[in-house]
């Protein structure tokens, strides 16, 4: 009948737990469906590998300018890249009806979005987030620009 301080203490906590237990299944089963499409995500790979090593063969070898531009180029690349994975974001869930039914059960919306965003972003983020350096060794950069590139690429890259 009567609600004590400890059975209100210990609510939010439950409700908080069961949240995470949501993200945490969505972010698996997200991770299960990139695994089961391994091309998708190393097609956004290969792009992300092809226009960036374009750009110094279309360039020329010349180092200063090479370093002038391999920021840019990286950036602007790896966002290109995360463009490509982005519309299979949502599109598969709808075409077999399950975001339907994500939005119908009783997990906030946020949790759900947030979810499939951190999912996008170990599919689609990391990878570029990996490679990068290696990237910025083809364009001559010093190596202590290189972390900076790698932090850069971290906070943005799958955004």
């Amino acid at each position: 009948m009567f609600t004590t301080h400890q059975d209100t203490a210990s609510a939010p906590l439950g409700l908080s737990t069961w949240m995470l237990e949501a993200a945490r299944c969505i972010v698996v089963r997200d991770l299960l469906v990139a695994w089961r499409r391994r091309s998708d995500v190393a097609t956004a790979l290969l792009f992300f590998v092809i226009v960036t090593s374009l750009f110094p063969l279309g360039i020329g070898a010349e180092p200063d300018l090479l370093r002038s531009i391999a920021p840019g180029v990286i950036w602007v690349a790896a966002l290109l890249s995360c463009l490509l994975s982005l519309g299979r974001l949502f599109a598969a869930d709808h075409a077999d009806g399950t975001l339907e039914q994500l939005l119908l059960s009783a997990s906030p919306l946020g949790v759900i979005a947030a979810a499939k965003a951190f999912a996008h972003w170990l599919v689609a983020g990391l990878p570029l987030v990996l490679i990068a350096p290696l990237i910025a060794l083809q364009y001559d950069l010093r190596r202590r620009s290189i972390p900076c590139l790698h932090y850069h690429c971290s906070s943005h890259a799958g955004a």
